[in-house]
Order: structure tokens, then C-alpha cells, then sequence
């Protein structure tokens, strides 16, 4: 697709991949529309970023439909969603509580099965349109301390699967970015230590390979990209 000629909603964009990638899809023309539950943050976030900012809260469906009405108010058309929006809750089984396994499911799996269901209506209705969700390695592999987020990014490929076999006959390309330990505010949310930051993966290379996906011309898609950091260690 031609990228300046996208009009994107970006999940989860106040900070970290959201906002890079709201960031380098505007810089080349895109119009773009982001989310998030902290209104402050969002105010800011649009404001330096020159896009469209909206509150909303993606595990809840009353504010979904009314993220995409106000990006159809803005932009006139929806042609593209980043499902970004995402938390971590890392703890040894024995130590995870229900209340953290729920919240990593509501935001990781619901919001992104919610915004995914409403941009479809949209893209049915179009004959066309793009949804890149936003995984991650623990979506390829478990590890220890993973069950909350590991489980819920499993089940993000699983949607993305099955969105793609659904919506392929309607023009839709359904794609899945998984990266590995990108340096962002989500590290210190979950309570985890960030170690040789000069080697991981920054926000910006994802924005990257957003980019690069979308840029494709649209009789094909990439349906699925893993990032790793070359040398982490």
C-alpha cells in the first residue's frame, strides 16, 4: 500500500512501539489516530506526534466503537489498525495471582480480539484494509515466570491465524510482528531490570518493520515477522 495515503489507528500509542510507530507512519504521510487510558498522556502524545489522540480503554467495547467513530470523524476512512495495546504480568506460577493472569488477558487478548472484530466490520465493508498485531517471541516459545503473558501472546497468534484464513478472500491482510526484549517503559512497568540496553532492540526497530510490512505492494503480505536483538548479551 502507499503509506501516505494510509489511515491508521494506532493501540497503545502514548509511549514505547505505539508511539514509534505512529510517529514513522506520520512522518510519511499517513494519517494516523492513537489510543490510550491515561488522557494526559494521550493529550501529550498527539500533540508531538501531530496525529489524532483519543482516550479509550481496548478491553472495553463501548470504547472501541467509539475509537473508531472518532478516527472515521477525523480521517474519513479506516484502512489500517496496530493492535499495540499490551501489559506484562511476569511471576512464578505459584506466584501468580488471578487477578494478574486476568489483566494480561483482558488487555493482551481482549482488547486485541475487540479492536481486531471492529476493524474487520470496517475493512468487510471496504473490500480492503491491513491489521498488524503486535506479539512477541513469548508467542513462539514458553519460558519460566511466563504463564500470564506467555499464554495471553500465544493466544495472539492464534487470533492472528484465524483472522487471516477469515479475511483473505476479502482483501484483508492480517499480519504479526513478534519481537524479542525491546527497551521501553513496559520493561519497568512489569517490575523487571533492563541489562546491556546499548544491545537490545529499540521501539524504533519495530516502527521499522511495521513499516516495511505496510509498504508492500498490496497483491502480497508478509504474514508474520520475528525481531530478534543480534547480540543481546
Amino acid at each position: 500500500m502507499n503509506i501516505n495515503e494510509a489511515k491508521v489507528i494506532v493501540t497503545g500509542a502514548t509511549g514505547g512501539i505505539g508511539y514509534e510507530t505512529a510517529k514513522a507512519l506520520r512522518s510519511l504521510g499517513a494519517e494516523v489516530v492513537i489510543c490510550g487510558r491515561d488522557t494526559e498522556k494521550v493529550i501529550k502524545a498527539a500533540d508531538e506526534l501531530n496525529v489524532y489522540g483519543i482516550v479509550a480503554d481496548v478491553s472495553n467495547e463501548t470504547e472501541i466503537a467509539n475509537l473508531f467513530s472518532f478516527a472515521m470523524q477525523k480521517m474519513g476512512a479506516v484502512s489500517v489498525l496496530i493492535n499495540n495495546a499490551g501489559i506484562g504480568r511476569f511471576a512464578s506460577l505459584t506466584d501468580t495471582t488471578e487477578e494478574d493472569f486476568q489483566q494480561a488477558w483482558e488487555t493482551n487478548v481482549k482488547g486485541l480480539f475487540l479492536a481486531g472484530k471492529e476493524a474487520a466490520k470496517h475493512f468487510i465493508a471496504q473490500k480492503h484494509g491491513n491489521i498488524i498485531n503486535i506479539g512477541s517471541t513469548a508467542s513462539l516459545r514458553g519460558y519460566a515466570n511466563g504463564s500470564a503473558y506467555v499464554a495471553s501472546k500465544f493466544a495472539v497468534s492464534g487470533l492472528t491465524e484465524c483472522w487471516r484464513a477469515e479475511l483473505r478472500p476479502h482483501n484483508i491482510r492480517v499480519m504479526q510482528i513478534n519481537p524479542s526484549e525491546v527497551i521501553t517503559d513496559f520493561i519497568a512497568k512489569a517490575g523487571m531490570e533492563v541489562q546491556n540496553e546499548e544491545r537490545k532492540l529499540k521501539a524504533s526497530d519495530v516502527a521499522h518493520v511495521v513499516v516495511t510490512m505496510l509498504g508492500m505492494n498490496d497483491v502480497g503480505f508478509i504474514p508474520d515477522a520475528s525481531v530478534w536483538a543480534t547480540n543481546p548479551w
